[in-house]
């Protein structure tokens, strides 16, 4: 796999990786120790690899981690998950893997990954891939958008779906804007960058905040998660512009696992999920990843534990596919998790985007649903307050948006639900490889 130009990059999962190989991964030097399931004693078995001073989640108010008081521990552990991250010598991490005290409670031992979100590809590149996909389209289907066509020589392409004074064009794909469903009730974590709290469409809202980046508030200072939060719980009528989120009256969660520059560890990833968990949120979206093609044993883990909870994590494929080169990518950590829910993304015309990455394979490498990602508009900081970016980030906030309904309609939770998701998603040319089920509907 070749790393995204850096000119031509998207709002989504990070490109880590130049040749697909997971030992060029940027780490940090820690390790995720991923415990078994039950083992109510992990400080104990850090403690005998000689990691005395360790920080666990059970012990903070609200058991949520603050890591203003974690930076100088030897490991944090993540007690609903139960995992930890841990800064450890070569020979104590040897221990952690051979002593007697971790046979049997110690599943797994990897590199602490570092996460990345990218900016936005310069319009001039959106708009040389648009001209060339209607220009496709034009001579191969008549100009009508879709394959199988009757050819009407000089007709103009025009896109299935389009943003209108009342909704965006995602909305009305994945047909929020007819649903008799608002989310009411269910609590929706979105892991990311953060929130702009400021943001006037969300006044009145019921919004819990947490930041997980060391010297960082809440407060969001790169878009990317205010822009996420509001494709997936924006408000019904916003104060100025077409309605843009799909779960209106969900419960927000905003969890900052992102820094203001756009990075963020396994560590603060995995303390946004304990804290989701521990909050009782149905659904975790995370438009987050790295371009690693081995799956990251601790969001196998996390996303199954989180399932056995009743909550679902849903995460962005990634973007590291550019189709019109013949690179069709692959599905990154953590989406690459057996356990958690893959999202590709798709343009106007329901036809996969260029960067939108493809199927791995390996057991849980495929992309499992589709959304709208391409030209989404969203919120943004103030005072921009809007704007429109393309990704696999934005495809993933609409099927985080959608779980929410379904949630709601149903009362379904974890596994019930990626199932209700799957089964009413609306079925697609594109090959599963690219969109899995297909499109992902509102119930109505």
């Amino acid at each position: 796999m070749i790393e995204p130009d850096p000119s031509s990059t998207f709002g989504n999962a990070p490109g880590l990786v130049p040749d697909g190989d997971s030992s060029s991964a940027e780490t940090t030097g820690r390790y995720v120790v991923v415990f078994a399931e039950g083992d109510n004693a992990p400080s104990a078995v850090l403690e005998s690899a000689g990691l005395s001073n360790v920080a666990d989640s059970r012990d903070f108010r609200g058991r949520e981690v603050d890591v203003s008081e974690t930076s100088g521990a030897d490991a944090t552990v993540f007690g609903t998950l139960g995992i930890a991250v841990v800064s450890a010598e070569p020979e104590q991490i040897g221990a952690l893997q051979t002593s007697h005290e971790a046979q049997g409670a110690v599943l797994s031992v990897s590199p602490e990954l570092v996460h990345h979100v990218l900016q936005q590809a310069p319009s001039d590149y959106l708009r040389g891939y648009r001209d060339a996909v209607e220009d496709l389209d034009t001579r191969l289907n008549g100009g009508n958008g879709r394959a199988g066509g009757t050819a009407t020589a000089a007709a103009p392409t025009v896109p299935i779906f389009q943003d209108t004074a009342q909704f965006t064009w995602g909305l009305q794909a994945v047909q929020a804007n007819s649903s008799s469903w608002s989310g009411r009730g269910i609590k929706v974590a979105v892991l990311d960058t953060g929130f702009d709290s400021t943001h006037p469409d969300f006044a009145g809202r019921a919004i819990s905040t947490r930041s997980f980046i060391q010297g960082e508030s809440p407060q969001d200072g790169h878009g990317h998660g205010t822009h996420c939060i509001g494709t997936s719980c924006g408000p019904k009528a916003p104060s100025t512009g077409p309605r843009y989120g799909v779960a209106w009256e969900a419960e927000i969660f905003a969890g900052k696992v992102l820094s203001n520059a756009g990075s963020g560890s396994d560590a603060g990833i995995l303390a946004g999920i304990d804290w989701a968990l521990t909050n009782g949120c149905a659904i975790i979206s995370m438009s987050l990843g790295a371009n690693v093609p081995q799956v990251h044993p601790p969001y196998v883990a996390a996303g199954k534990r989180a399932l056995d909870r009743g909550t679902l994590i849903i995460a962005a494929a990634g973007n590291n596919a550019r189709r019109l080169q013949g690179n069709v990518g692959f599905v990154g950590t953590p989406a690459n998790s057996p356990y958690i829910m893959a999202v590709g993304a798709l343009d106007h015309q329901l036809d996969v985007t260029f960067f939108s990455a493809r199927s791995l394979a390996v057991r849980g490498g495929q992309v499992d649903v589709a959304g709208p990602g391409w030209q989404v508009y969203s919120s943004w900081l103030m005072p921009a307050r809007y704007r429109s970016i393309s990704g696999t980030s934005m495809a993933t906030p609409h099927a985080a948006g959608v779980a929410a309904l379904w949630a709601q309609a149903t009362g379904f939770r974890g596994r019930e639900l990626w199932s209700a998701l799957v089964q009413e998603s609306d079925r697609l040319t594109a090959p599963s490889v690219d969109v899995g089920s297909g499109l992902v509907i509102a119930p109505q």
